[in-house]
């Protein structure tokens, strides 16, 4: 079959962790097999930002099985499949389609149908590790608040973006996360005040941890809005707080409840990278 001209559609941001597909590519690579599906329920990682790993999940097809080693974004022109950081292209480029690849060591063969599994508490716990990392964000946001000397973007709940103006990285752990902060010129030259942080950082995360504590225990509901079906589709985290609802562009698994995330706990520790302050945020939860 030819590469495809459109975008894998994902069954992941609804929940989906099962489904009966058609492969409708298989390209060899090195020393396993790219799969393209019509279909799937498989989380891919983006290289563009590598914050959740790839689900784990298995194939099944009338004489066959595999196990996907790997998943990622990649994408195609109709003549070249790139893979992950090989991709030349932004989404929504034209002329290309953006697909999910999964990497087998044995291939199903182009045009079968196979029943594709993901692991189930694997994706829960990454699950509710994403949702975790967004409500910290949400809470770390606010309990910062005081530190802007100037104005600067509002987050999803009304508070000056801490994370969105300082995160260098964040990974999405099983039942956790990590980020970090750059606390350098540039964020400073914006407003943000570093001075005292550090005697200060034990009242700063109990005032994220007190927040937790309580969007945790009211067990708000959470959901992902999006605005298509297709892999490059836009997904929005959404939850529905007392002071309003939340939304935050997101392309990850989540849980449906914050209920789902008890015992949701940060811990904020400062380090230096190359001259550069870093604060570092990790969340557990269970």
């Amino acid at each position: 079959m030819t590469l495809p001209a459109e975008d894998t559609v994902v069954t992941y941001p609804a929940g989906s962790t099962s489904a009966s597909s058609t492969v409708v590519h298989v390209e060899k690579v090195g020393d396993v097999f790219a799969v393209l599906l019509d279909t799937t329920p498989v989380h891919p990682v983006d290289a563009g930002w590598p914050d959740q790993p790839a689900d784990r999940a298995s194939f099944e097809w009338n004489g066959g099985r595999a196990d996907v080693t790997d998943c990622l974004v990649a994408a195609t022109d109709g003549d070249t499949l790139a893979l992950g950081a090989e991709i030349p292209v932004r989404k929504g480029t034209e002329g290309w389609a953006f697909v999910v690849a999964h990497m087998v060591t044995t291939a199903p063969p182009e045009g079968v149908v196979v029943t594709v599994d993901v692991e189930d508490k694997f994706r829960r716990s990454l699950s509710a590790g994403h949702t975790g990392c967004h409500l910290a964000s949400l809470a770390l946001n606010r309990a910062l608040a005081d530190r802007w000397a100037k104005p600067v973007g509002s987050d999803a709940l009304g508070s000056p973006n801490f994370d969105a103006e300082a995160n260098d990285s964040s990974r999405i752990l099983e039942n956790g996360s990590r980020d970090t902060y750059r606390l350098g010129k540039s964020l400073r030259k914006k407003g943000f005040r570093t001075e005292g942080l550090a005697d200060d950082l034990a009242d700063i995360e109990n005032a994220v941890n007190v927040l937790l504590q309580d969007w945790v225990a009211a067990k708000l509901p959470v959901r992902i809005d999006r605005d298509g079906d297709r892999l490059t589709d836009r997904r929005y985290w959404t939850c529905e707080f007392p002071e309003g609802v939340a939304s935050i562009p997101c392309g990850g698994t989540h849980v449906t409840s914050l209920g789902e995330v008890k015992g949701l706990r940060a811990s904020l520790s400062l380090e230096e990278h190359e001259g550069t302050p870093i604060l570092i945020m990790e969340t557990s939860s269970g």
